[in-house]
C-alpha cells in the first residue's frame, strides 16, 4: 500500500511491503479485505465522493448545479435572440403572438392573431383577452439591432389612439432608450415594453422555440416522514 508525505511523493508502507513480499495469485477484493486499512477505505465512499466537491471554489453540489444552470440558461439566451433576429418578420409577429397567447393573455377564451402588413399603422397583431373582444393588446414587433427610442414609442401610442386602445406591448429584438422607458411611465393607454434580452428569457420560460433536453430532480431528506 501507498503512504503520501508530500505532494508528488509516495512511499510503501509496511504493509504494502508485505504484500510485495508475498503476492498473491489474484489480487482481488476478497484479498484485499483482510486488511483492516481497506475495510476502512471501502466504509467511507461519501467522503471521497463529496469532499473535494465541498472545497471546490463553486461550493456545494446544489451550488455548482445551480452555477451550470444559469451558465446553460445564459447561453441558451443568446443563441435563442439570435435565432429570433435573422427570422423573417412575418415570423416574428407570429412568433410575439404566440409568446403573449402563452404567458396568459387572452387565457378567458380569447385568441391572438398576427396582422402586420403594408398600412398596418404600427400595429403587427392583436389578442383578445376575451371570447366577445371586449378587451384587447395591441402588439407592435420590431427586430432591430439597436436602440428604440421614443419617437417610435409615441407612433405606436399613436395607433392606440387610434384604435380606441387600452393595452399595448411593444417587443424588441434590441433595446428601449431611458426616453422612452420613462414615457411610458406616464402616458394612457398603458405600454408593456419587452426588450430582447426579456424576450429570450420569457420564451425560455413559457417554451417558445425551445425543447427540454435534459431533467434532473434534486432531492433531501424529508424530515416530516421520519417524526415518530
Amino acid at each position: 500500500m501507498l503512504a503520501s508525505p508530500g505532494r508528488g511523493q509516495y512511499q510503501i508502507t509496511p504493509r504494502g511491503r508485505e504484500i510485495l513480499a508475498n503476492p498473491p495469485e489474484i489480487l482481488d477484493i476478497k484479498y484485499m479485505e483482510r486488511y483492516p486499512e481497506f475495510r476502512e477505505f471501502r466504509s467511507k465512499p461519501q467522503d471521497l465522493a463529496t469532499t473535494p466537491v465541498e472545497n471546490a471554489e463553486l461550493g456545494t453540489p446544489e451550488e455548482a448545479l445551480e452555477a451550470a444552470y444559469q451558465s446553460i440558461r445564459a447561453g441558451l439566451a443568446s443563441e435563442l435572440l439570435e435565432r429570433v433576429k435573422s427570422s423573417s418578420p412575418r415570423f416574428f409577429e407570429l412568433l410575439v403572438v404566440e409568446l403573449l397567447l402563452k404567458m396568459g393573455y387572452g387565457r378567458a377564451g380569447g385568441n391572438g392573431e398576427a396582422i402586420g402588413k403594408s398600412g398596418d399603422e404600427g400595429i403587427d397583431g392583436v389578442i383578445a383577452e376575451d371570447r366577445l373582444g371586449l378587451e384587447m393588446v395591441y402588439l407592435q414587433a420590431k427586430r432591430w439591432e439597436g436602440t428604440v427610442g421614443r419617437p417610435e414609442i409615441q407612433k405606436f401610442v399613436g395607433a392606440l389612439h387610434g384604435q380606441r386602445a387600452k393595452k399595448g406591448v411593444f417587443i424588441t429584438t434590441g433595446v428601449f432608450s431611458s426616453e422612452a422607458v420613462n414615457y411610458v411611465r406616464t402616458i394612457d393607454p398603458r405600454v408593456a415594453l419587452i426588450d430582447g434580452t426579456q424576450l429570450a428569457q420569457f420564451m425560455i420560460d413559457y417554451n417558445v422555440g425551445v425543447a427540454l433536453s435534459q431533467s434532473y430532480e434534486v432531492k433531501k431528506i424529508d424530515s416530516d416522514y421520519f417524526e415518530e
